[in-house]
């Protein structure tokens, strides 16, 4: 199928934009794979989700339904970290629930950290290894399955810094849109009214941490006084809160 008859039936069903992205990652598209294309966007389908990749910190990262499509709200995080450890040369860090790697892949990109990226999905972490390699950073982050409800995760005083995505998504939550249904429910939703995650974090990554360690973790929406009243009854110091673009407040920082 020509390019111009693809870009109008795609305009049609999801405006120009959106076909534009399509046709420049799908350049050539059969007949088969335009019909395809069209049936999951009616269905709602992410973009991310149809053509497999997906831009984050000026990175592009592949994507697929074992994972969670990486969100500019988590730009917040990164930031957060990068600003932090800008004075530092080196440091070591930890992304537990790591999806695609693009948190500690845009971090070690833009720093001099070392680390592992650790997922209890082995088929998000077969994501995660492609673009820890895809992205030249083979021999700067290592990919590792674990789950952090294991208190023996990682060993004693490992890392400078942990970062966390975790799940924080209540079930049940009626706020939850369409395109996220597309997403793994292990990457979305936790018990605890959305607050099982941190309960087993703030248990247990005390330990993983160095004694001037930090832990920068991503939250939902009205969620920042249930996760501070979780850490600092763990014996966590709270170092900061972080607002995103919309004022949301959207990460937290805490101290060993």
């Amino acid at each position: 199928m020509q390019t111009n008859q693809a870009f109008t039936i795609l305009s049609e069903i999801s405006g120009p934009h959106i076909a534009r992205i399509i046709i420049e990652s799908v350049p050539k598209p059969s007949r088969l794979r335009l019909w395809h294309i069209t049936c999951q966007l009616k269905r709602g389908v992410p973009v991310a989700k149809i053509i497999h990749n997906k831009w984050f910190y000026g990175l592009r990262f592949y994507t697929n339904k074992y994972t969670l499509d990486p969100r500019p709200d988590t730009e917040t995080l990164v930031d957060a970290v990068l600003q932090d450890y800008a004075g530092l040369k080196k440091f070591t860090i930890a992304d537990i629930g790591t999806g695609t790697g693009c948190i500690i892949c845009a971090i070690v990109k833009n720093s001099g950290a070392t680390g592992v990226a650790i997922d209890k999905s082995r088929r998000a972490l077969r994501v995660a290894q492609k673009n820890v390699y895809d992205l030249g950073l083979g021999d700067k982050i290592s990919v590792q399955h674990g789950d952090f409800r294991n208190p023996q995760l990682l060993p004693a005083n490992y890392a400078d810094v942990i970062v966390s995505n975790p799940p924080y998504i209540a079930y049940g939550d009626k706020r939850v849109n369409d395109g996220a249904l597309h997403d793994p429910r292990m990457a979305l939703f936790a018990k605890h009214n959305g607050l099982a995650a941190y309960e087993q974090i703030a248990k247990n990554a005390k330990n993983w941490l160095k004694d001037d360690g930090k832990i920068y973790l991503e939250i939902g929406i009205d969620m920042a006084k249930d996760v501070k009243q979780i850490f600092n009854a763990a014996g966590w110091s709270f170092v900061k809160s972080i607002q995103d673009l919309g004022g949301i407040t959207r990460v937290m920082v805490f101290q060993k």
